[in-house]
């Protein structure tokens, strides 16, 4: 695997380019594969696959897949609605930029560690692909002070914007998580809009059921969990109208079976002061 390149960028990758490989698929990434390729090579690692790990996998692939639609949906909706920038925290190989319609004059800020989007920007430039709104990528460590390094990338905090927090809540500790969404709500005006992924009240989070795969090991160390189920009632008392919506739901909507038990919920929220 290419050095400095993060691990999780690359499985979610794995996941879009087989979900994109589908007659019935629920987007199309046509970059997933070429990031494969040309991070991997032509002989991706071998990982040797127990029953415990395979049946995890394909939940944690479903997930990904009902996520990425729900959020490309919620991101559209957004946009339409007046939200005219968009802010991607820890956008990994993310290419929305390129592959969602977007009203004209959409600014995307793609925020990631600066060898992150690097590799993307190469693998992007050779394939000469031309977003179909304003890219901005902004490499920031998301643990530090980012939101400086967005305002200097051309971040008007005075304009209504929709953020996305995907795949990112349960690394961080709850007073990093609870930092990251004061700094968030500092920045976006009445009417903004977020949507993260959300563990569901009273059933096991992802990252405590992951803990019996021994195969997940290196994954778990990474894990912290965030607010964890507190995030919704965090918002809702910072200014924030949250919502939860089921994953299964959302999944039955787009016409796909639910593979194994999908875990925890998709939270939007809207800015109210």
């Amino acid at each position: 695997m290419r050095s400095g390149l993060a691990r999780t960028a690359i499985e979610v990758a794995q996941v879009r380019a087989k979900e994109s490989a589908r007659e019935d698929r629920l987007f199309d990434d046509q970059f997933a594969g070429i990031f494969l390729r040309t991070a991997l090579g032509d002989e991706p690692e071998a990982e040797e696959q127990t029953p415990e790990l395979a049946a995890w996998k394909a939940v944690i692939e479903f997930n990904v897949v009902i996520r990425t639609r729900f959020f490309d949906d919620y991101l559209t909706e957004s946009a339409a609605a007046g939200c005219r920038q968009v802010v991607i925290l820890g956008a990994g190989l993310d290419v929305r930029a390129y592959r969602l319609e977007w009203p004209p004059e959409t600014r995307v800020f793609e925020v990631d560690l600066a060898e992150v989007l690097e590799f993307k920007q190469e693998v992007l430039d050779a394939e000469g692909a031309k977003p179909g709104c304003i890219r901005v990528p902004v490499p920031a460590d998301l643990r530090e002070s980012w939101q400086d390094d967005l305002k200097a990338a051309g971040y008007d905090p005075t304009v209504r914007t929709a953020w996305l927090v995907e795949g990112l809540l349960i690394y961080l500790t709850a007073q990093e998580a609870a930092a990251l969404l004061e700094t968030i709500g500092a920045l976006s005006p009445a009417g903004s809009r977020i949507t993260f992924e959300h563990a569901n009240t009273g059933r096991a989070s992802a990252a405590t059921e992951a803990k019996a795969v021994p195969a997940l090991a290196k994954l778990n160390e990474l894990v912290k969990g965030g607010l964890g189920d507190q995030t919704l009632e965090w918002l809702a008392e910072h200014g924030w109208d949250p919502a939860l919506h089921d994953r299964a739901e959302a999944a039955a909507g787009y016409g796909r079976p639910v593979t194994g038990r999908p875990n925890g919920g998709l939270a939007t929220a809207v800015r109210t002061a």
